[in-house]
């Protein structure tokens, strides 16, 4: 690719979102469908929504990991087995105890009435984070979503988050990502661009110890941020 091309290639500045604990706590959703792999198992409830949501935003292996070490006896290879049967539970009740963050849509809103591009990238499986996002009914408002299993690489991978920039229409190297996790601050890293880290997720930790560029505790603090950040 030539000077030239570059130059014609895409300018748009573009905000990439996380999905769990970014744009939506969907902690409680998670910890049900672990907690009816254990109830299959006869082992009851093992995890509780409110002191176990952070784990729950680590994904699904976390869980039962969790759930598991709680009990005795249990084969380490228990939670390969039941996987695939949490993303299943989770697939039939995704949407009971899922909310979006206060001031979520309304930030989307004024970023792209301000010129910026917005898309998701999450290491939620494509299929799973669509279904969701269509049940919240705001799929149709961000231009890109990559998910876990939609490149050979995800998150802290760089190109993750490249690949949901280009498919918002913009360019990687005029982006930010919004995140709540260390993965999405060394995502950022490793793409050689800001992050802005949310400190109101279900984390057990203080994000500002990861030193992103920046953080907020509302999304009415982001449009500020980002135009501080690039623009």
């Amino acid at each position: 690719m030539g000077a030239n091309d570059l130059a014609k290639g895409p300018q748009m500045r573009t905000v990439i979102f996380d999905l769990d604990g970014t744009l939506a706590d969907t902690s409680g959703d998670l910890i049900a469908a672990a907690n009816a792999c254990f109830r299959g198992l006869g082992l009851g409830d093992l995890l509780d929504a409110r002191h176990d949501a952070g784990t729950a935003l680590r994904g699904g292996r976390a869980m039962l990991t969790l759930g598991f070490s709680r009990v005795d006896g249990v084969d380490p290879g228990e939670v390969d087995r039941q996987y695939p049967v949490l993303l299943d539970a989770y697939a039939r009740d995704i949407n009971s105890h899922t909310f979006l963050y206060p001031g979520t849509m309304d930030a989307v809103t004024r970023l792209k009435s301000a010129g910026y591009a917005v898309g998701i990238a999450t290491n939620k499986p494509e299929g799973l984070a669509e279904t969701l996002m269509q049940s919240l009914g705001v799929r149709g408002e961000f231009a890109s979503l990559i998910g876990a299993d939609t490149l050979p690489v995800r998150k802290p991978d760089p190109e993750h988050h490249f690949e949901a920039v280009r498919r918002a229409g913009g360019d990687p190297r005029k982006s930010l990502l919004v995140g709540d996790t260390a993965t999405d601050r060394d995502t950022s890293r490793n793409a050689g661009v800001p992050s802005v880290l949310v400190t109101f997720g279900p984390g057990p930790h203080d994000v500002r110890a990861l030193s992103p560029e920046a953080t907020i505790d509302h999304f009415d603090e982001l449009d500020a941020v980002v135009a501080q950040l690039i623009g």
